[in-house]
């Protein structure tokens, strides 16, 4: 298997200002690195995607997340590892990524109970967080960056080089 892209950031020099912010947004603190990686995790899993899996899986690790929770993250609903805001962060994120038939993805009840553990700029920034995943989910799904490839060795030589 070979990735589809040329370095994406070759192609579109902007993405690295892009990237730049939103990795800038997520480094003040104002969420904890760990949740930030378990809410990207999930995401990477909810949108099978082994690359962004691998990928996160190996910064929690890296954070000293231990391997029962990154473990579980799949399960977070019975699993015993999580606190009540990191539930409600791989709620939201659960939300946002999977339709529902019935009505909003993101409910009054689930806001509410976001509101419980995270503060107006807690919650926008998770938000973004949420967001920025997003952003390169169809990286991740139509380039096929290979799973556990440094990405400096990520992508394919662009044409003519």
């Amino acid at each position: 298997m070979t990735t589809r892209f040329a370095d994406p950031q070759q192609l579109v020099p902007e993405l690295g200002d892009v990237s730049a912010a939103l990795f800038k947004i997520l480094g003040t603190g104002v969420i904890p690195r760990s949740t930030v990686g378990l809410v990207h995790l999930r995401a990477g899993q909810i949108v099978s995607n082994t690359y962004l899996t691998v990928l996160h899986t190996g910064n929690l690790r890296r954070a000293k997340v231990s391997e029962e929770k990154i473990t579980a993250v799949a399960s977070w609903k019975d699993a015993p590892y999580f606190s009540a805001a990191e539930r409600v962060a791989l709620e939201l994120v659960e939300a946002v990524l999977t339709p529902n038939p019935h009505g909003e993805r993101v409910p009054d009840e689930l806001y509410a109970r976001a509101t419980e553990h995270y503060d107006a700029k807690e919650l926008a920034t998770l938000a973004m967080l949420i967001g920025q995943v997003n952003f390169f989910i169809p990286l991740a799904l139509i380039g096929r960056p290979l799973p556990g490839v440094a990405p400096t060795q990520q992508w394919r030589p662009a044409e003519g080089e």
